[in-house]
């Protein structure tokens, strides 16, 4: 059996360092992890620039994982790069066709569906941007008490420090065809996320057949509770391994 490549896809306000805890725990036991950039600038391109690093980046099987915004782009990257295997989604969007961020997230009681989204965003320009985008930091705030707030109060603050932003046009743009519906996945559901609530979450991952698993943990389970994702890499892994035996 050819091992897997683990290809870690971060989310909305991340970059590829909120995997350490993953990636340190899958390299000591002798996996190749990748964690490439995600632009964050719309589903469509997000999707095409790591379907593309999984094509030139990876050879044989993959097992590609995605948190929160990043479960958009493994959605639409995972059938059209690279010889994806599963799928696995943390704290994470698994949409269907048609849908978008803001779409999932309206009436979900999640703390960024509010009616004026400068009270926990601030929302600024940015070159090249096109005509009416523009993107969106959390405030301070947000992360301490609805993004991360199971964290440590001295890493939350390098979360608002360190933070990338995600432009309002990813958060409109729409799904294209899903991966889930023709390779496996598996979901890890944050039961105190308060950014995509829970509920919602178990709805998505069960509508798309994943095996879930849940942790009492913020939005960013993958920092403050890792062995839970760990475990759920560690079972699509194993799945590769039965199938290509």
């Amino acid at each position: 059996m050819t091992t897997p490549t683990i290809v870690l896809v971060h989310g909305a306000w991340a970059d590829a360092s909120s995997w350490n805890p993953v990636a340190t725990e899958l390299q000591r036991q002798g996996f190749t992890v990748l964690a490439p950039p995600n632009l964050l600038h719309g589903v469509a391109s997000d999707a095409a620039y790591v379907a593309s690093f999984i094509e030139q980046r990876t050879t044989g099987p993959v097992v590609l994982v995605g948190h929160s915004y990043g479960g958009f782009v493994i959605t639409n990257a995972g059938a059209n790069g690279g010889d994806v295997r599963a799928l696995v989604y943390v704290d994470a969007f698994i949409p269907e066709e048609g849908e978008f961020v803001f779409q999932i997230l309206g009436g979900s009681g999640s703390a960024l569906a509010v009616e004026d989204p400068n009270t926990v965003l601030d929302i600024v320009g940015y070159p090249g941007a096109p005509e009416g985008d523009a993107e969106a930091f959390l405030k301070p705030a947000t992360v301490h008490e609805s993004f991360a707030q199971d964290l440590a109060e001295a890493d939350r603050w390098l979360i608002v420090a360190g933070q990338r932003p995600i432009s309002l046009g990813a958060n409109t743009a729409p799904s294209g065809a899903p991966a889930w519906k023709s390779i496996p996945s598996w979901a890890v559901v944050g039961t105190e996320d308060k950014v995509i609530p829970p509920a919602t979450q178990r709805s998505m991952a069960e509508r798309a057949g994943a095996t879930i698993s849940e942790v009492a943990a913020s939005h960013v389970s993958m920092v403050s509770h890792p062995q839970v994702t760990i475990d759920a890499i560690l079972a699509a892994v194993a799945a590769v391994g039965a199938d290509s035996e």
